[in-house]
Order: structure tokens, then C-alpha cells, then sequence
């Protein structure tokens, strides 16, 4: 990764919206990992570990993972259509209306703040087709458009939205596992080597793929919808 070659600022840039901190309302989602807790799937950090590596080895990897590749490639090619076409397949793969609804949230909140910290003429055409309905709106789409824009390879803008993805689900278990901090961290740390496998392993996938899921997790997501006790919205 050459920092310098793309500009410290650039790069830095990218990293704040990677952040867990960033405020576009992901800590306010467990994308099922919360009924895993109600029906004591989840009781303690190495349950929730090997619950984290599914969801990287299946929803990431075949759903965000996949599409950012999937997006990059549509910008350098300048096929941006596909780009739309992308959006429909990984909305209408999902099962679950919550997870349909939270991600479509998650992705109009994140081109507003975005587009309020940059400018990028893409990302407002996508805000259009959003709000006409043509399109529905996803975050690894928004992240991949503004990571392309910002300089960053296709690899690097996949690592760290994986990363983004673990430390904002490890935030999230932390206060409802609970989990410690310091085994939070552990886990993290533990996760990178595994984004590093799963990126390799998107390398070999095409557009088939995109949206393939595991019915565990999805029907996690599914009866979330009707949890009476929840501290999440999916």
C-alpha cells in the first residue's frame, strides 16, 4: 500500500469514514447477530468470534466484499449501469426486511454525510436515483464510489471496509454480549488475517455470486422482526 503515491490526505480521508465512530447509524444494527443473543447462541466472546467469522466468510464476503469489487471494476471500465444493476441483485438477495431497511438507511445517511465533507458528482446521481426509486441504496456501494474517487486500489478499499465492518459489530457486542474491550480487541486483531483470506478469495468470484448467503444468519435476521425485547433495530 503506497500511502504517499495517493496522498496522505486522501487516505486519511478514507479512514475516517472507516471509523466506528462515523455517524451513519451502523451501531445501531447487529444485522442478527442480536437473536443469536436471545436464544443463547451468544453467551460469551469465543460465541461470538465464531459467529463474526461466519458473518465474514458469507455475508461479507459474498454480499460488501464482492461488491466492491464488482463496483471497482464497473468505474474503471466506466460501466457505471452495472453499478445500478448491482444495487437491485444485493437488495433483492436479502430475506430480511429489516436488514433490506436498515442497509438503505445506512447507505442515505452515508452519502449526506459524505457528500457534506466532499463532493463527488457520482454520489449525488446515486442520491437521485435513490430518492426517484430506481435505485434502493447500499453502503459498500457509496464506500466503493468514494474509495475509486479518493485513489485507492480495490484491495485496500476491501480490507478496510472489512475492517470498518469488524469494529463496528465488535463496538456493538461489546455493549451487548457483553464483551470486555480488551477481548474485543483481541478478537480484531484475530479477524484481520481472515479479511486478508476472504480478499483472496473474492479475487476468484464474479457477479454469479453476489448476494449468496447462509440461512442461518439470514433466518437470525428474519426472526429478529419479530423479537419483542431488542436493543437493535436488525
Amino acid at each position: 500500500m503506497n500511502i504517499k503515491a495517493k496522498g496522505f490526505g486522501n487516505f486519511l480521508d478514507v479512514v475516517q469514514v472507516c471509523d466506528s465512530t462515523f455517524p451513519i447509524g451502523t451501531f445501531n444494527h447487529s444485522f442478527g447477530m442480536e437473536n443469536y443473543l436471545r436464544t443463547d447462541k451468544i453467551v460469551n466472546a469465543d460465541d461470538f468470534e465464531i459467529w463474526l467469522d461466519t458473518y465474514l466468510k458469507t455475508q461479507f464476503k459474498y454480499g460488501e466484499g464482492l461488491l466492491i469489487k464488482l463496483c471497482f471494476k464497473a468505474l474503471e471500465e466506466e460501466k457505471i449501469e452495472d453499478i445500478w444493476e448491482y444495487d437491485k441483485i444485493i437488495t433483492c438477495s436479502s430475506q430480511a426486511a429489516e436488514t433490506r431497511n436498515g442497509t438503505k438507511m445506512i447507505a442515505k445517511q452515508m452519502i449526506d454525510l459524505v457528500q457534506t465533507l466532499h463532493d463527488i458528482p457520482l454520489l449525488d446521481e446515486y442520491k437521485q436515483r435513490i430518492k426517484q426509486t430506481s435505485v434502493y441504496g447500499n453502503p459498500a456501494i457509496v464506500f466503493a464510489i468514494f474509495a475509486h474517487y479518493k485513489g485507492l486500489e480495490v484491495d485496500e478499499a476491501t480490507l478496510l471496509y472489512g475492517y470498518s465492518i469488524n469494529s463496528t459489530m465488535i463496538q456493538n457486542a461489546v455493549r451487548a454480549v457483553p464483551l470486555g474491550q480488551k477481548s474485543g480487541q483481541l478478537i480484531l486483531q484475530r479477524t484481520i488475517p481472515l479479511l486478508e483470506e476472504i480478499l483472496a478469495e473474492i479475487e476468484q468470484l464474479d457477479s454469479s455470486y453476489l448476494g449468496a448467503n447462509v440461512p442461518g444468519i439470514e433466518l437470525s435476521q428474519i426472526n429478529h422482526e419479530t423479537q419483542i425485547f431488542r436493543l437493535f433495530m436488525s
